[in-house]
């Protein structure tokens, strides 16, 4: 039987079809002037594109050149603008990788949030512990990788502050989160300590709903949708990267704004 494949042919272009969240990623930060195609993608990268697993390759290359690009330029104390109140969303719209009628609420009163990693206290905490901490208010844009976007009002703990409860080691490069979804994530130091990044408990005053990540979530100013986990059940700090849901699908781990 022979094979489909004709090196006499150029490779079809659909090909990058298969890649699709990588593409948009990358098209997002304009590393590229206009859309990607697979001439530009040959002449980037020197590799051959005549297959999916090739393009992949090449596309993974260039994202994980761009994770190093935004790490380089991220700056620590640029805050994102914050919106009037009036503006806010209510409720949220709703986002993961699963329709909402598949939302598991997750118990408050039994809830733990452990603690890994490089930290002096590992300890538990409950919801009541995370309450006693200072809240903090912010008024920023959620803006996902699909395209959509909205002005939502949360309210929490600062991660920071969380952190230096804990006794973190503040130098480490990961902070990574485990979800009762089976979401994992993780985000880089810096974002962590970022002063719009919250451990979010409220939404638009109101005790988050289950749809929305009850009782807590990640709310970071900083980047994509897609790296706010939502009903976070263990923080872990640590110099060992480890990837996400939506990394694992193609999405560039960075992803900042």
């Amino acid at each position: 039987m022979s094979s489909p494949f004709r090196p006499d042919l150029p490779p079809d272009p659909r090909i990058l079809d298969d890649h699709a969240p990588l593409v948009r990623a990358i098209e997002r930060r304009g590393l590229l002037r206009g859309g990607l195609s697979l001439g530009a993608l040959t002449m980037l990268t020197g590799c051959d594109v005549s297959s999916t697993s090739a393009v992949g390759k090449a596309l993974r290359a260039i994202s994980t050149f761009n994770d190093g690009v935004q790490a380089v330029l991220f700056d620590p104390d640029r805050l994102a603008p914050e919106y009037p109140e009036h503006l806010v969303l209510k409720p949220p719209r709703f986002n993961a990788y699963f329709p909402v009628e598949e939302v598991k609420p997750v118990d408050g009163a039994t809830w733990r949030l452990d603690v890994a990693g490089s930290v002096e206290s590992k300890r538990a905490w409950t919801l009541q512990d995370i309450a006693a901490l200072p809240e903090k208010q912010i008024i920023v844009r959620h803006i996902c990788v699909e395209g959509w976007d909205y002005i939502g009002q949360w309210s929490g703990v600062p991660l920071r502050t969380f952190l230096e409860r804990v006794g973190a080691d503040l130098k480490a490069k990961y902070v990574s989160f485990r979800t009762a979804d089976d979401y994992p994530s993780s985000i880089d130091m810096a974002t962590a300590l970022h002063p719009q990044t919250l451990l979010a408990t409220k939404y638009a005053g109101e005790t988050l709903p289950d749809p929305f990540g009850f009782p807590l979530r990640l709310r970071t100013s900083t980047k994509l949708g897609f790296k706010n986990p939502k009903w976070i059940t263990a923080i872990e700090v640590s110099n060992v990267y480890q990837s996400g849901y939506s990394e694992r699908k193609g999405f560039n781990w960075q992803s900042s704004l």
